[in-house]
């Protein structure tokens, strides 16, 4: 029963479309107020609910947003975002893809290709990358919780190449260079003569569940180029969260108009 009526207030708070007030929950439920209160307080606790204006109007909570992206599958997120990365690989001239943070892990879920037959393109492939050495992973990482980092910190930093950072103090570096920069790049640090950059798509203040990325030979990917492309990945980013968060709403629209 107790949670029952946790789920029932958590679905009338995400499909009022605005903050409801306590009085009004507690009016929508017919709940006796100290119950509803009481049950307002335990989601509040839980950051499945917020009180973002401090107002006493409550809206869905970080913590409930960051469930419903994290079970999004890949084929709704691969539907609104293929588009978007196949516009860039064609402008690019590069292959683009994308990536997403899923039980303490970063695996890359879609890849688009450029048009060009007359250019030599790299397939990434498919599947987990490590969290140390990837441009994909590192643009997620360096955006984590500081918990989800010490366990990256800590794990062991396998030396794919010459070139992999392996080190705690050389990562926090990178991680904060990130952080200034806004991408993330992997200098042939998993294959000699690879190289990528991928910049974080994060989800309001929710932190980065996804990137998106683009590689290529070490021969056009130098540092410069890199940078450019960085740079315009981070706006590729803001288009794919808005993408993604509009899918959302949409779902959500659906299943209260049934």
């Amino acid at each position: 029963m107790h949670l029952a009526r946790l789920v029932n207030l958590l679905e009338i708070i995400s499909v009022a479309g605005r903050p409801l007030t306590a009085a009004e929950i507690c009016s929508i439920t017919d709940l006796p107020k100290p119950t509803c209160y009481r049950l307002l307080q335990t989601l509040l606790s839980e950051s499945l609910i917020e009180d973002s204006s401090n107002d006493g109007r409550y809206v869905v909570g970080e913590r409930l947003i960051r469930i419903a992206l994290l079970g999004k599958s890949d084929v709704d997120v691969r539907r609104v975002s293929s588009p978007l990365l196949k516009a860039a690989a064609t402008k690019f001239n590069e292959t683009t893809f994308l990536s997403r943070f899923r039980d303490s892990k970063v695996e890359i879920i879609h890849v688009e290709t450029p048009d060009d037959p007359s250019r030599a393109f790299i397939h990434p492939g498919m599947g987990e990358r490590p969290m140390h050495a990837c441009s994909c992973s590192k643009a997620i990482a360096a955006f984590a919780d500081e918990a989800f980092m010490e366990k990256i910190l800590a794990g062991t930093l396998k030396a794919y190449t010459q070139h992999t950072k392996t080190t705690r103090e050389m990562l926090m570096v990178e991680f904060d260079l990130i952080r200034d920069q806004g991408y993330a790049d992997c200098d042939q640090e998993i294959d000699v003569g690879i190289a990528s950059v991928a910049a974080p798509i994060t989800m309001g203040n929710i932190g980065a569940i996804f990137s998106v990325g683009a590689v290529g030979p070490i021969r056009r990917f130098d540092k410069e180029y890199r940078k450019e492309i960085g740079v315009k990945l981070t706006k590729l980013a803001e288009q794919i969260s808005d993408a993604i968060q509009l899918c959302n709403v949409a779902e959500v629209s659906v299943e209260k108009a049934a």
